[in-house]
């Protein structure tokens, strides 16, 4: 949450955070993805049949995910919610694993690309456009506008929130 007229952020909610008791679903979540990506392999391997479906629980999820941030966008009495640009968002993410890689394992090439893989694997699973969406039709339900902007490759995720917000409502100035 931003206050773009003082510059200021008024307040941060983390994914564990925005779920609360429920932040236990997204770990289920996350071992019945890598489950079923590993069931899939072994099928793929042995040329049979892989449809292997997943369950709505991510679904559910997001719709956890977007009720919690309409519900802070409330409290403040927000205009509007930011949504970052998708369109470069993988290349953004593969540069900030690679950084983040070379300062966990210095000097160590092998140790760095695989990290840097099982990061990626982690991050890709997740379904940023359901989410999305999610958000926009929790948020037209309460009169919320939502504004799509595009996020700053470097900083803190705070930082990057912050400047996101204050970026799209610059964009909305000038416009």
């Amino acid at each position: 949450m931003v206050d773009v007229v003082k510059n200021e952020i008024l307040a941060y909610r983390s994914v564990k955070q925005l779920l609360g008791e429920n932040y236990n679903l997204l770990n289920r979540q996350r071992q019945q993805q890598q489950r079923l990506s590993h069931e899939r392999h072994k099928a793929q391997k042995q040329n049979a049949p892989n449809s292997f479906g997943e369950s709505e629980l991510g679904q559910y999820i997001d719709r956890l995910l977007a009720d919690a941030i309409i519900a802070i966008a409330k409290t403040y009495q927000a205009d509007s919610i930011v949504i970052p640009k998708l369109r470069d968002m993988r290349e953004q993410i593969s540069s900030e694993i690679q950084s983040r890689a070379e300062k966990k394992c210095p000097g160590y090439k092998e140790a760095q690309q695989k990290y840097a893989k099982e990061y990626r694997i982690s991050i890709h699973r997740w379904s940023y456009g359901r989410l999305i969406e999610s958000i926009k039709s929790q948020a037209a339900k309460v009169g919320i506008s939502t504004e799509i902007g595009t996020q700053p490759i470097k900083g803190s995720p705070q930082e990057k929130a912050g400047n996101l917000a204050v970026f799209a409502y610059q964009e909305r100035q000038a416009a």
